[in-house]
Protein backbone atom coordinates (compact mmCIF):
# COMPACT_ATOMS: atom_id res chain seq x y z
CA UNK A 1 0.00 0.00 0.00
CA UNK A 2 1.40 3.78 -0.89
CA UNK A 3 -0.09 5.95 1.46
CA UNK A 4 -0.40 5.62 4.94
CA UNK A 5 -4.26 6.11 6.54
CA UNK A 6 -4.79 8.51 9.53
CA UNK A 7 -8.28 7.69 11.02
CA UNK A 8 -9.68 10.10 14.03
CA UNK A 9 -11.51 8.53 16.75
CA UNK A 10 -14.50 10.21 17.46
CA UNK A 11 -14.39 8.32 20.72
CA UNK A 12 -12.42 11.15 21.77
CA UNK A 13 -14.47 13.92 20.10
CA UNK A 14 -16.27 16.40 22.33
CA UNK A 15 -20.03 14.73 22.53
CA UNK A 16 -21.50 18.09 23.39
CA UNK A 17 -20.12 19.64 19.97
CA UNK A 18 -19.99 16.13 17.66
CA UNK A 19 -21.20 18.22 14.27
CA UNK A 20 -18.52 20.84 14.70
CA UNK A 21 -16.20 18.19 15.36
CA UNK A 22 -17.12 16.11 12.25
CA UNK A 23 -16.58 18.89 10.35
CA UNK A 24 -13.07 19.11 11.45
CA UNK A 25 -12.40 16.21 9.96
CA UNK A 26 -13.93 16.39 7.21
CA UNK A 27 -11.83 19.40 6.35
CA UNK A 28 -8.24 17.84 7.78
CA UNK A 29 -6.07 16.12 6.10
CA UNK A 30 -7.60 12.72 7.77
CA UNK A 31 -8.50 9.01 5.43
CA UNK A 32 -11.47 8.02 7.46
CA UNK A 33 -13.93 8.45 10.40
CA UNK A 34 -13.09 5.59 13.04
CA UNK A 35 -16.14 4.87 15.57
CA UNK A 36 -16.03 2.57 18.37
CA UNK A 37 -19.18 0.90 19.09
CA UNK A 38 -19.12 -0.59 22.69
CA UNK A 39 -22.24 -2.62 24.02
CA UNK A 40 -21.08 -2.54 27.92
CA UNK A 41 -20.57 -6.63 27.75
CA UNK A 42 -17.97 -7.20 25.46
CA UNK A 43 -15.62 -4.45 27.01
CA UNK A 44 -16.70 -2.31 30.40
CA UNK A 45 -18.16 0.90 28.75
CA UNK A 46 -20.88 1.82 26.80
CA UNK A 47 -20.10 4.44 23.67
CA UNK A 48 -23.06 5.36 21.11
CA UNK A 49 -25.88 3.16 19.85
CA UNK A 50 -27.85 3.69 16.48
CA UNK A 51 -28.99 6.98 16.75
CA UNK A 52 -26.11 8.86 17.01
CA UNK A 53 -24.16 6.50 14.57
CA UNK A 54 -26.95 7.44 12.09
CA UNK A 55 -26.32 11.08 12.85
CA UNK A 56 -22.81 11.37 12.43
CA UNK A 57 -23.02 9.58 8.98
CA UNK A 58 -24.95 12.19 8.12
CA UNK A 59 -22.26 14.59 8.10
CA UNK A 60 -19.47 12.53 7.53
CA UNK A 61 -17.38 13.12 4.10
CA UNK A 62 -15.46 10.14 4.35
CA UNK A 63 -14.62 6.43 5.30
CA UNK A 64 -16.47 5.56 7.96
CA UNK A 65 -14.56 2.86 9.68
CA UNK A 66 -16.50 0.94 12.22
CA UNK A 67 -14.92 -1.10 15.04
CA UNK A 68 -17.55 -3.12 16.68
CA UNK A 69 -16.58 -3.96 20.26
CA UNK A 70 -19.99 -6.18 21.17
CA UNK A 71 -21.23 -9.74 22.02
CA UNK A 72 -23.43 -10.93 18.84
CA UNK A 73 -21.98 -9.02 15.91
CA UNK A 74 -23.74 -10.86 13.49
CA UNK A 75 -27.00 -9.62 14.20
CA UNK A 76 -26.31 -6.17 13.81
CA UNK A 77 -23.88 -6.34 10.40
CA UNK A 78 -27.43 -5.12 7.92
CA UNK A 79 -28.46 -2.69 9.93
CA UNK A 80 -24.26 -1.33 10.61
CA UNK A 81 -24.73 -1.05 6.51
CA UNK A 82 -27.66 1.10 6.57
CA UNK A 83 -26.59 3.68 8.88
CA UNK A 84 -23.65 4.06 6.97
CA UNK A 85 -20.52 2.00 7.27
CA UNK A 86 -17.78 1.16 4.70
CA UNK A 87 -15.93 -0.63 6.89
CA UNK A 88 -16.98 -3.05 9.37
CA UNK A 89 -14.65 -4.72 12.36
CA UNK A 90 -15.50 -7.28 14.34
CA UNK A 91 -13.17 -8.65 17.22
CA UNK A 92 -12.10 -12.30 16.92
CA UNK A 93 -12.84 -13.20 20.58
CA UNK A 94 -16.51 -12.84 20.08
CA UNK A 95 -17.09 -14.50 16.82
CA UNK A 96 -17.43 -18.13 17.28
CA UNK A 97 -18.29 -18.29 13.50
CA UNK A 98 -15.72 -16.13 11.85
CA UNK A 99 -15.45 -17.03 8.22
CA UNK A 100 -19.42 -16.63 8.35
CA UNK A 101 -19.53 -13.31 9.66
CA UNK A 102 -16.85 -12.23 7.16
CA UNK A 103 -18.82 -13.56 4.07
CA UNK A 104 -22.24 -11.93 5.82
CA UNK A 105 -20.06 -7.90 6.15
CA UNK A 106 -18.95 -8.47 2.62
CA UNK A 107 -22.22 -9.49 1.46
CA UNK A 108 -23.76 -6.23 2.25
CA UNK A 109 -20.88 -4.64 0.71
CA UNK A 110 -18.74 -3.50 3.42
CA UNK A 111 -15.12 -4.00 3.58
CA UNK A 112 -14.39 -6.82 6.25
CA UNK A 113 -12.42 -6.49 9.12
CA UNK A 114 -10.91 -8.42 12.43
CA UNK A 115 -9.94 -6.87 15.63
CA UNK A 116 -7.47 -8.51 18.10
CA UNK A 117 -7.58 -7.95 21.34
CA UNK A 118 -3.78 -7.47 23.29
CA UNK A 119 -3.65 -11.09 24.47
CA UNK A 120 -4.51 -12.55 21.34
CA UNK A 121 -2.04 -14.26 19.04
CA UNK A 122 -1.86 -13.72 15.75
CA UNK A 123 -1.22 -17.01 14.21
CA UNK A 124 -5.19 -17.88 14.60
CA UNK A 125 -5.84 -15.73 11.81
CA UNK A 126 -3.72 -18.06 9.99
CA UNK A 127 -6.41 -20.28 8.18
CA UNK A 128 -8.18 -17.13 7.18
CA UNK A 129 -6.41 -13.95 6.44
CA UNK A 130 -6.90 -13.70 2.71
CA UNK A 131 -10.85 -13.53 4.19
CA UNK A 132 -10.07 -10.29 5.80
CA UNK A 133 -9.58 -6.78 4.53
CA UNK A 134 -8.04 -5.58 7.33
CA UNK A 135 -7.00 -6.49 10.84
CA UNK A 136 -7.22 -4.22 14.04
CA UNK A 137 -4.70 -4.63 16.36
CA UNK A 138 -5.64 -3.29 19.62
CA UNK A 139 -2.39 -1.51 21.25
CA UNK A 140 -4.72 -1.06 24.07
CA UNK A 141 -7.31 -3.32 26.06
CA UNK A 142 -10.49 -2.06 24.48
CA UNK A 143 -12.91 0.07 25.98
CA UNK A 144 -11.85 2.95 27.21
CA UNK A 145 -9.89 6.28 25.66
CA UNK A 146 -6.34 7.90 26.67
CA UNK A 147 -4.45 4.70 27.56
CA UNK A 148 -0.86 3.54 27.81
CA UNK A 149 0.47 2.11 24.00
CA UNK A 150 1.38 -1.58 24.99
CA UNK A 151 4.80 -2.29 23.51
CA UNK A 152 4.55 -5.50 22.16
CA UNK A 153 2.32 -4.53 19.79
CA UNK A 154 5.23 -3.62 17.05
CA UNK A 155 5.96 -7.44 17.91
CA UNK A 156 2.56 -8.28 16.98
CA UNK A 157 2.50 -6.13 13.54
CA UNK A 158 5.60 -8.06 12.37
CA UNK A 159 4.18 -10.92 12.50
CA UNK A 160 0.83 -10.25 11.19
CA UNK A 161 3.30 -8.50 8.23
CA UNK A 162 5.02 -11.84 7.43
CA UNK A 163 1.65 -13.75 7.59
CA UNK A 164 0.41 -11.60 4.93
CA UNK A 165 3.18 -12.06 2.90
CA UNK A 166 3.77 -15.44 3.21
CA UNK A 167 -0.20 -15.93 2.10
CA UNK A 168 0.08 -13.36 -0.78
CA UNK A 169 -2.93 -11.34 1.09
CA UNK A 170 -3.80 -7.57 0.67
CA UNK A 171 -4.78 -7.60 4.29
CA UNK A 172 -4.42 -3.75 5.44
CA UNK A 173 -2.81 -3.37 9.25
CA UNK A 174 -4.84 -1.15 11.36
CA UNK A 175 -3.59 0.24 14.99
CA UNK A 176 -5.94 1.76 17.68
CA UNK A 177 -4.88 2.90 21.06
CA UNK A 178 -2.28 5.23 22.25
CA UNK A 179 -0.59 6.34 18.65
CA UNK A 180 0.73 9.57 18.90
CA UNK A 181 3.27 11.51 17.24
CA UNK A 182 5.90 9.57 19.25
CA UNK A 183 5.16 6.61 17.83
CA UNK A 184 3.38 7.00 14.46
CA UNK A 185 6.82 6.53 12.18
CA UNK A 186 8.08 3.81 14.07
CA UNK A 187 4.63 2.05 13.91
CA UNK A 188 4.14 2.43 10.00
CA UNK A 189 8.21 1.42 9.84
CA UNK A 190 7.09 -1.85 11.59
CA UNK A 191 4.29 -2.14 8.78
CA UNK A 192 0.98 -0.65 9.53
CA UNK A 193 -0.99 0.98 7.31
CA UNK A 194 -3.76 2.85 8.80
CA UNK A 195 -3.75 4.44 12.30
CA UNK A 196 -6.31 5.43 14.82
CA UNK A 197 -5.79 8.47 16.80
CA UNK A 198 -8.47 9.56 19.60
CA UNK A 199 -6.98 11.31 22.43
CA UNK A 200 -3.95 12.72 20.93
CA UNK A 201 -5.72 14.55 17.93
CA UNK A 202 -9.12 15.85 19.43
CA UNK A 203 -7.40 16.83 23.20
CA UNK A 204 -4.74 18.96 21.00
CA UNK A 205 -4.93 22.60 21.08
CA UNK A 206 -4.88 22.36 17.17
CA UNK A 207 -6.51 19.15 15.71
CA UNK A 208 -6.10 20.34 11.95
CA UNK A 209 -2.64 20.26 12.58
CA UNK A 210 -2.12 17.71 14.77
CA UNK A 211 -3.65 15.43 11.92
CA UNK A 212 -1.75 17.04 9.62
CA UNK A 213 1.41 16.21 11.26
CA UNK A 214 0.22 12.65 11.69
CA UNK A 215 -0.26 12.52 8.06
CA UNK A 216 3.18 14.13 7.32
CA UNK A 217 5.21 11.72 9.72
CA UNK A 218 3.78 8.47 8.29
CA UNK A 219 4.17 9.40 4.79
CA UNK A 220 7.47 11.01 5.00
Amino acid sequence: MGSKLIAPSLLAADFANLQRDIEMVNQSNADWFHIDVMDGVFVPNISYGMPVLQAITKHTKKTVDVHLMIVEPDKYISTFKKLGANNLTVHYEACPHLHRTLQAIKAEGMKAGVALNPHTNISLLEDIINDIDLVLIMSVNPGFGGQSFIENTYNKIKALRELIIRKGAKTLIEIDGGVSAANAKMLVDTGADILVAGSFVFKSEHPLETIKELKTITNS
